[in-house]
């Protein structure tokens, strides 16, 4: 199926609904795009705010909010799927017997993509007839109904009936899917980052890059399947931004002369390339082991780096090359030549005049290609030109 974009966040009136707020973030962590829309008494537990800050979208529950969009129309005809996390026994009966009596399940009833209904309530509950009534003709109108988890609920109860663990529910969304693992056991390296290089112990020559790009393309290639390392320099990333990176190998370096000796390393194991980090084109000629006093800092001696890309060519097979321009135009002959002198099967060019595009979550830019196609990537976030970048790879590793 098409790349799924839009995702429609259902949320029941349970106290797992809090949970939900991770599920939110997961899935961002993949680059779908989140509406939420909640149940009435499940505000009760997760408030409209909550919803809004973590989405970054407007939240309404009813279908008398904002009328003149048609919210439950609307939103069905822009949603690529659709998750009800956590679901209740009342939800899920008035779903089965196609209740119409808020915003949430208006939609249920407008909307003709995927679903996936994600229980949690009291295991006697759980296992009451008319529950298990309900979620059998949900079954067979098509929709994807998980089994809830075992454990401990809110009070001393045990049973079935647990909300699942978030990467349990992933999984779960992106089989409904059919996501195929398309870069499965590929080996994906990625430069991430911005190197500095040492004027004296205090002092730097360095990039503008937080990482947050590389960061985005390691995890939707290991979400995909592929095993990847990841050479990180000097990361601007938080605490909860980096927890994302489970399962990635990272190769802390700091310099670009570090940069390019993992690189010699690790490129000849690798099928795919992407050069993401924002390499220092020059370093001082001599390091400074005292801090220069203000007032000696008159002028400092460079030094050219390496091209790290062209200095390993002579190492490459077939390997795949995604490559990166930052400039302060949208030059797409000159890119193209860059393209071509780096040696790279892709390049993209990001405008990164007026302080854009560095530190921010979002890009845009075109992904020029070997084949010669110019493909304008209008503003979007990281996580999606991630996808799309991985996309044109594949094309080309066949």
């Amino acid at each position: 199926m098409a790349k799924v974009r839009e995702v429609i966040l259902g949320v029941g009136g349970g106290i797992a609904a809090y949970k939900s707020c991770d599920l939110l973030r997961r899935l961002q962590d993949r680059g779908y795009q989140i509406t939420v829309v909640p149940t009435p008494s499940s505000l009760n537990f997760v408030g409209t705010a909550t919803w809004e800050a973590l989405s970054h979208r407007a939240v309404t529950t009813q279908v008398w909010e904002r009328v003149d969009e048609v919210r439950h129309i609307s939103l069905a005809d822009q949603a690529d799927a659709l998750i009800i996390a956590p679901a209740t026994a009342d939800l899920i009966a008035r779903i089965a017997a196609g209740r119409a009596d808020d915003l949430l399940t208006n939609l249920i009833l407008a909307i003709s993509v995927p679903v996936l209904i994600v229980p949690a309530m009291h295991p006697q509950m759980w296992l009451d007839p008319a529950t298990q009534a309900n979620v059998n003709t949900l079954r067979e109108r098509g929709f994807k109904v998980m089994e809830p988890a075992v454990g401990r609920l809110t009070g001393d109860d045990f049973g079935q009936g647990r909300f699942p663990e978030t990467a349990a529910i992933i999984q779960e969304f992106e089989d409904v899917l059919n996501i195929k693992k398309d870069f499965l056991d590929k080996n994906v390296l990625i430069t991430a980052g911005g190197t500095r290089e040492a004027i004296d112990p205090v002092r730097y020559i360095g990039n503008r890059s937080s990482g947050r790009q590389g960061a985005a393309v390691a995890r939707a290639a290991r979400d995909r399947g592929a095993h990847v390392k990841m050479i990180f320099a000097n990361p601007q990333l938080s605490a909860e931004e980096i927890a994302t990176l489970d399962g990635i190998e990272i190769l802390k370096v700091e310099t670009a002369t570090q940069m390019h000796s993992v690189l010699e390393v690790e490129f000849p194991k690798t099928d795919l390339l992407v050069m993401s980090a924002a390499v220092a084109d020059a370093r001082p000629s001599k390091y400074s082991e005292g801090k220069i006093k203000k007032g000696e800092l008159r002028d400092i001696a460079l030094v050219e780096n390496p091209d790290l890309l062209k200095s390993i060519a002579n190492l490459r097979k077939d390997q795949i090359v995604i490559a990166f321009a930052a400039e302060t135009s949208n030059d797409l002959i000159a890119a193209e030549a860059k393209r071509v002198a780096k040696g790279a099967n892709i390049l993209y060019l990001n405008n990164v005049s007026n302080g854009a595009i560095f530190g921010s979550l979002d890009t845009e830019g075109f992904i020029i290609t070997s084949n010669g196609a110019h493909i304008p990537v209008p503003s979007t976030s990281k996580d999606t030109l991630a996808e799309l970048l991985l996309d044109q790879a594949l094309n080309q590793l066949g």
